[in-house]
Protein backbone atom coordinates (compact mmCIF):
# COMPACT_ATOMS: atom_id res chain seq x y z
CA UNK A 1 0.00 0.00 0.00
CA UNK A 2 1.36 3.35 -0.98
CA UNK A 3 1.85 5.91 1.72
CA UNK A 4 -0.52 8.73 1.74
CA UNK A 5 0.66 12.20 2.27
CA UNK A 6 -0.46 12.93 5.85
CA UNK A 7 0.66 16.32 7.20
CA UNK A 8 0.49 15.22 10.85
CA UNK A 9 2.64 12.21 10.16
CA UNK A 10 5.29 14.24 8.49
CA UNK A 11 5.34 16.69 11.42
CA UNK A 12 5.86 13.85 13.89
CA UNK A 13 8.73 12.47 11.82
CA UNK A 14 10.30 15.87 11.62
CA UNK A 15 10.06 16.36 15.43
CA UNK A 16 11.52 12.90 16.08
CA UNK A 17 14.45 13.60 13.79
CA UNK A 18 15.11 16.94 15.49
CA UNK A 19 15.00 15.36 18.99
CA UNK A 20 17.29 12.54 17.88
CA UNK A 21 19.86 14.96 16.58
CA UNK A 22 19.82 16.99 19.80
CA UNK A 23 19.99 14.02 22.10
CA UNK A 24 23.46 12.81 22.79
CA UNK A 25 25.02 10.88 25.63
CA UNK A 26 26.78 13.03 28.21
CA UNK A 27 30.51 12.54 28.60
CA UNK A 28 31.68 9.66 30.79
CA UNK A 29 33.10 12.06 33.42
CA UNK A 30 29.65 13.59 33.97
CA UNK A 31 28.07 10.15 34.40
CA UNK A 32 30.80 9.17 36.90
CA UNK A 33 30.19 12.34 38.96
CA UNK A 34 26.46 11.63 39.12
CA UNK A 35 27.17 8.09 40.33
CA UNK A 36 29.56 9.38 43.01
CA UNK A 37 26.95 11.84 44.31
CA UNK A 38 24.33 9.11 44.51
CA UNK A 39 26.78 6.80 46.32
CA UNK A 40 27.73 9.52 48.86
CA UNK A 41 24.08 10.30 49.58
CA UNK A 42 23.33 6.62 50.10
CA UNK A 43 26.27 6.19 52.53
CA UNK A 44 25.31 9.34 54.45
CA UNK A 45 21.71 8.14 54.74
CA UNK A 46 22.84 4.75 56.02
CA UNK A 47 25.14 6.42 58.58
CA UNK A 48 22.33 8.65 59.85
CA UNK A 49 19.94 5.70 60.06
CA UNK A 50 22.55 3.66 61.97
CA UNK A 51 23.11 6.50 64.46
CA UNK A 52 19.37 6.87 65.01
CA UNK A 53 18.92 3.14 65.60
CA UNK A 54 21.84 2.98 68.03
CA UNK A 55 20.77 6.05 70.01
CA UNK A 56 17.15 4.90 70.12
CA UNK A 57 18.08 1.43 71.35
CA UNK A 58 20.46 2.96 73.92
CA UNK A 59 17.70 5.22 75.24
CA UNK A 60 15.25 2.32 75.39
CA UNK A 61 17.81 0.17 77.19
CA UNK A 62 18.51 2.93 79.72
CA UNK A 63 14.78 3.33 80.37
CA UNK A 64 14.28 -0.38 81.06
CA UNK A 65 17.38 -0.96 83.21
CA UNK A 66 16.96 -0.39 86.95
CA UNK A 67 18.34 2.87 88.28
CA UNK A 68 20.96 3.32 90.94
CA UNK A 69 20.03 1.93 94.38
CA UNK A 70 18.64 4.28 96.99
CA UNK A 71 21.20 5.54 99.49
CA UNK A 72 21.35 3.55 102.73
CA UNK A 73 19.83 5.23 105.76
CA UNK A 74 21.94 5.59 108.92
CA UNK A 75 21.46 3.00 111.66
CA UNK A 76 20.34 5.65 114.12
CA UNK A 77 19.53 9.27 113.65
CA UNK A 78 21.85 11.52 115.66
CA UNK A 79 20.08 13.96 117.92
CA UNK A 80 20.80 17.66 117.40
CA UNK A 81 23.25 19.16 119.86
CA UNK A 82 21.83 21.76 122.22
CA UNK A 83 23.57 25.14 121.97
CA UNK A 84 25.77 25.97 124.92
CA UNK A 85 24.57 29.00 126.84
CA UNK A 86 27.67 29.42 128.95
CA UNK A 87 30.43 27.53 130.73
CA UNK A 88 29.54 23.99 131.65
CA UNK A 89 29.83 23.07 135.35
CA UNK A 90 32.46 20.52 136.29
CA UNK A 91 31.28 17.26 137.82
CA UNK A 92 31.65 16.63 141.53
CA UNK A 93 34.89 15.02 142.64
CA UNK A 94 33.12 12.70 145.06
CA UNK A 95 32.90 9.13 143.79
CA UNK A 96 29.44 7.99 142.84
CA UNK A 97 28.25 4.53 143.81
CA UNK A 98 26.84 3.73 140.36
CA UNK A 99 28.79 4.10 137.13
CA UNK A 100 27.51 6.73 134.76
CA UNK A 101 26.60 5.66 131.25
CA UNK A 102 25.91 7.79 128.28
CA UNK A 103 22.55 7.58 126.58
CA UNK A 104 22.66 5.68 123.30
CA UNK A 105 21.76 8.77 121.27
CA UNK A 106 24.83 10.67 122.47
CA UNK A 107 27.08 7.62 122.20
CA UNK A 108 26.59 7.51 118.43
CA UNK A 109 27.06 11.22 117.82
CA UNK A 110 30.52 12.60 117.36
CA UNK A 111 32.00 13.95 120.61
CA UNK A 112 33.12 17.53 120.81
CA UNK A 113 36.79 18.07 121.56
CA UNK A 114 37.56 19.11 125.15
CA UNK A 115 38.21 22.77 125.84
CA UNK A 116 41.41 23.60 127.67
CA UNK A 117 41.00 26.60 129.89
CA UNK A 118 42.72 27.99 132.93
CA UNK A 119 42.84 26.08 136.19
CA UNK A 120 40.15 26.64 138.81
CA UNK A 121 41.10 28.62 141.91
CA UNK A 122 42.96 26.61 144.50
CA UNK A 123 44.68 24.28 142.05
CA UNK A 124 48.39 24.34 141.22
CA UNK A 125 49.35 27.07 138.83
CA UNK A 126 50.07 26.23 135.22
CA UNK A 127 47.82 23.18 135.22
CA UNK A 128 44.90 23.13 132.86
CA UNK A 129 41.93 20.81 132.98
CA UNK A 130 39.64 19.88 130.12
CA UNK A 131 36.26 21.49 130.49
CA UNK A 132 37.31 23.61 133.46
CA UNK A 133 36.78 27.32 133.46
CA UNK A 134 38.10 30.11 135.59
CA UNK A 135 34.62 31.00 136.78
CA UNK A 136 33.51 27.48 137.69
CA UNK A 137 32.34 26.83 141.20
CA UNK A 138 31.90 23.64 143.15
CA UNK A 139 28.64 21.88 142.71
CA UNK A 140 26.69 21.23 145.86
CA UNK A 141 27.25 17.62 146.64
Amino acid sequence: MPESHDPLRSLFREAAGEGESRSALPPVAVIELRGERVRRRRIAGLAVATCLVLSGSGAALAAFLPGSPAPALPASTPSPLAPSSGPTPTPSTSPSPTPTTLPSSTATSSPTPPRHTTAPPGSPTGTTYPGASATSSRLPG
